[in-house]
């Protein structure tokens, strides 16, 4: 794979700390803001990128095959479509898009030029979400699930003072659904598939939800997905059943320990790992782009439409207006 990245941030650096565990990934280009082209340059130079560039069509020029696109929420869209048409594959940060419909044109553009489209999201790849799947017919009938994935942002103290900063701000994609709650949406959504009602009870401030409790009726069982980026706890998951219950001890966005439950017995399921929380994504889209596996990738791309079905369904009911 010859990446170009796209984005200078935090999650740009934090995905460069990690590529050293990847020598297959040549990386190749970053595009940054011409504002941001010092630091554009000094990660260039840190972690030995090909090229930097501050034009678009001049990024997707160059020798690149794959862009990954590491920007705000609300600038998605717009990068991904053109990377695509540029006949560039694309790994796309989470949330995808904004809109359901932003997706499902993406999606018709990668299969019309036979390209690879997949959304950056930590929990679908990791081992320790397959161990959950691999468990899930010890605990008989689900009932109930509750997946609390609750952080205080660094910018809520901003907020709260007037400051509206894109993590705050609808129009940019921010709040709590789409930012922190969206980890918990993949958790449920990768092992259950699409619920049959979708309900959304957000702490509305300003426009946006700082915090909410969104509900799932799967019709014999129920979830709870709780966000906050208003207050904190310890995050946790459990999937309770009627013979068992499994408990995820951490955030639904790393999957670090987690337990089966059996009457008067626990035993735990996770293996620790060694690698960074972004290793087996990046490891896998590797494989996936190189072996042009477009089944996989479309298979992908029905779970994220999932996701961004019941995030849309969810924010309409809330009153919310994103993008």
């Amino acid at each position: 794979m010859k990446l170009g990245i796209i984005g200078t941030g935090m999650i740009v650096n934090e995905f460069l700390k990690m590529i050293a565990e990847l020598p297959e990934i040549q990386l190749s280009a970053i595009l940054s803001t011409e504002r941001s082209v010092p630091k554009a340059e000094k990660l260039q130079e840190e972690y030995k990128i090909g090229a930097t560039f501050s034009k678009t069509e001049d990024f997707l020029k160059s020798e690149i095959d794959t862009v990954y696109v590491a920007v705000p929420n609300h600038l998605h869209y717009g990068f991904a479509k053109q990377a695509l048409l540029a006949s560039k594959h694309v790994i796309c940060e989470k949330p995808f898009t904004l809109k359901y419909d932003e997706l499902a044109e993406l999606k018709e553009i990668a299969e019309e030029k036979q390209l690879i489209l997949i959304e950056a999201v930590t929990n679908q790849y990791l081992p320790n979400y397959q161990k959950i799947k691999e468990a899930l017919p010890e605990i008989g009938q689900v009932r109930l699930i509750e997946c609390n994935y609750s952080q205080y942002s660094s910018r809520y103290d901003a907020f709260r003072k007037g400051e509206v900063l894109p993590a705050f701000n609808p129009k940019f994609g921010g709040g709590a659904l789409m930012d922190i709650n969206i980890y918990n949406i993949h958790f449920v959504l990768g092992l259950f598939g699409l619920p049959k009602g979708v309900e959304y009870y957000g702490n509305i401030q300003k426009g946006v939800d700082t915090s909410g409790i969104l509900m799932l009726d799967y019709g014999p069982f129920k979830a709870a997905c709780i966000g906050a980026k208003d207050s904190f706890t310890e995050s946790h998951a459990t999937i309770q059943g009627e013979d068992g219950t499994i408990i995820v001890k951490s955030p639904s966005s790393t999957i670090i320990e987690t337990v089966l439950q059996h009457k008067g017995s626990e035993q735990k399921i996770s293996e620790k790992s060694t690698h960074h929380r972004m290793y087996d994504e990046f490891k896998k889209f590797d494989t996936v782009i190189r072996e042009k596996n477009l089944a996989f990738a479309a298979e992908q791309l029905d779970h994220s439409l999932a996701v961004m079905k019941v995030v849309e369904e969810a924010s309409t009911k809330a009153g919310l207006e994103i993008g």
